[in-house]
This record gives structure tokens, C-alpha cells and sequence, in this order.
């Protein structure tokens, strides 16, 4: 597992490569698709965090969405103060705020 730094851009340098990824789904426990995050441009940071996570916890839970907040870095600040301007990283708050686990599907592509 990494040790999150003060700057996304350098967490995002200690990720998996996400090479091969199409997208990510994010499953609730009905078994709904609630997100999916697309590689592609201004995506990708997100792409590669989940995908992170999924390697690192197996689920999004609570723990998994806290470490999440810290790779996000600066970003979990700037969401914090303007709630749907990062919804990938609005999705991490609401589970660490007692929000349903989610299921992390990667999808090759």
C-alpha cells in the first residue's frame, strides 16, 4: 500500500499503470451499477484510484474510502468545499460518512 502524499499528482505517480482498463463499474449491494468511471481524459487519476483501491482493499469500504481521500490529496479538500465538483471523490465522503460499500468491477478493455 502507498503512503499517501500532499499532492495528487504525486500519489498518482505511485499507482498501478491502468493499461488495458476500458472502465471501472462501481456496484451497490443490490447489485446495481450506481457509477462507472471511463479511461479516458480527465478521468484517468480517478480511474487509477479506484482501481488502486481495488487492489489494495478488494472493496470500497469505509477504510478503503478513507485511504482513497488521502490519495486524492488536495482534491478531498477542494470537494469538501464545492460538494459535485469531484463525485468520485464526493462518492469516498459518503462512504466514509456511513454510506453503503460499493463493489469495484474493472472492466478490460
Amino acid at each position: 500500500m502507498i503512503q499517501p502524499g500532499a499532492t495528487f499528482k504525486d500519489n498518482l505517480q505511485q499507482l498501478p499503470a491502468i493499461e488495458g482498463i476500458s472502465r471501472i463499474d462501481l456496484v451497490d449491494p443490490a447489485g446495481a451499477v450506481v457509477a462507472s468511471i471511463e479511461n479516458q481524459p480527465g478521468k484517468q487519476g480517478s480511474l487509477a484510484v479506484y482501481n488502486y483501491l481495488k487492489q489494495a482493499f478488494g472493496a470500497l469500504d469505509a477504510k478503503a474510502a478513507e485511504h482513497g481521500l488521502a490519495v486524492f490529496a488536495e482534491h478531498t479538500a477542494d470537494a469538501r468545499q464545492r460538494p459535485g465538483a469531484h463525485p468520485n471523490v464526493d462518492r469516498l465522503l459518503a462512504i466514509v460518512d456511513g454510506g453503503a460499500p460499493l463493489t469495484i468491477e474493472v472492466v478490460a478493455g
